[in-house]
């Protein structure tokens, strides 16, 4: 990447900033097992995620990890690189802390781009890595997107149905959260104010140093209350940088329950492949 014949500090940035992509990919899923190998229009989710994956620029490599040699064995077969790792392992979280200590070099930073996500653009991917060019020392980042007045009406009537589907997300000024939450946040008590209402889209940035350290914390009273673990970070005083995206008219989506697989299809068919 060059202006005028020069490299720009971003392509210097990532020239010397390791950073891997990391898919956790689990067998054992409660609601779907055995969810990495269901294909949707020809092709697993696996490889549809790790598709994504290999279209973003400037990493050190992308990387499988899971907890059964089925799903490792599918990741070889369509030329992945694939890592066992403990089925035991409590979250994708600390699977992909699992994985840095078996990876032949030791990335500086890495993107958890979850198994089932296979709707997330893979500029929303690219604007992660690029984070950590342009601010060195940053030690975790996140993405959300701010929703328009009718996906917010389609929020509060998915959440009037099942209340811990979404998370929505604040800041403050400068783009950290504030906090996150399976609740409706921020509430506006004037309904002139308009408050930014944003949904956490759950893809993360780490710096290895700070994956490390944050696994080895024990979970926190909201992250349990919640059950989302980002919100250790936060109580623990370890800042999350929030990237506002755009998907540019794509649908958000990712796959939970086998009803999703119908969902996710449909879409595809009607806004075409993320990657050919």
């Amino acid at each position: 990447m060059e202006i005028g014949g020069r490299e720009t500090a971003v392509a210097r940035y990532h020239r010397a900033m390791n950073t891997a992509i990391v898919i956790p990919a689990r067998y054992r899923s409660s609601r779907l097992p055995g969810k990495p190998l269901i294909e949707i229009a020809g092709r697993t989710l696996l490889r549809r995620v790790w598709d994504i994956a290999r279209a973003v620029r400037g990493t050190s490599g992308v990387w499988i990890v899971t907890d059964d040699d089925r799903i490792a064995d599918h990741a070889r077969g369509f030329g992945a690189t694939a890592l066992l790792t403990p089925a035991e392992l409590a979250t994708g979280t600390d699977r992909v802390r699992a994985a840095l200590g078996l990876m032949p070099e030791h990335p500086d930073a890495v993107i958890n781009l979850q198994g089932d996500a296979v709707l997330t653009p893979p500029w929303v991917v690219q604007a992660l890595v690029d984070a950590f060019a342009a601010e060195p020392g940053l030690g975790m980042v996140t993405a959300a997107m701010r929703l328009t007045d009718a996906q917010i009406a389609e929020m509060r009537g998915l959440k009037a149905q099942s209340p811990s589907s979404g998370t929505l997300v604040t800041t403050d000024l400068s783009g950290r959260a504030l906090y996150f939450s399976k609740a409706m946040i921020p509430f506006a008590r004037d309904a002139t104010a308009a408050p930014p209402i944003r949904r956490h889209i759950g893809i993360y940035g780490y710096a290895a140093d700070l994956l490390e350290r944050l696994t080895a914390l024990p979970p926190t009273p909201l992250e349990v209350a919640e059950g989302l673990e980002q919100l250790r970070a936060l109580e623990h005083g370890i800042p999350i940088r929030v990237l506002e995206v755009d998907y540019r008219g794509r649908t958000h989506a990712s796959v939970d329950t086998r009803e999703d697989l119908a969902f996710v299809a449909a879409i595809i068919a009607r806004e075409g492949e993320l990657v050919p």
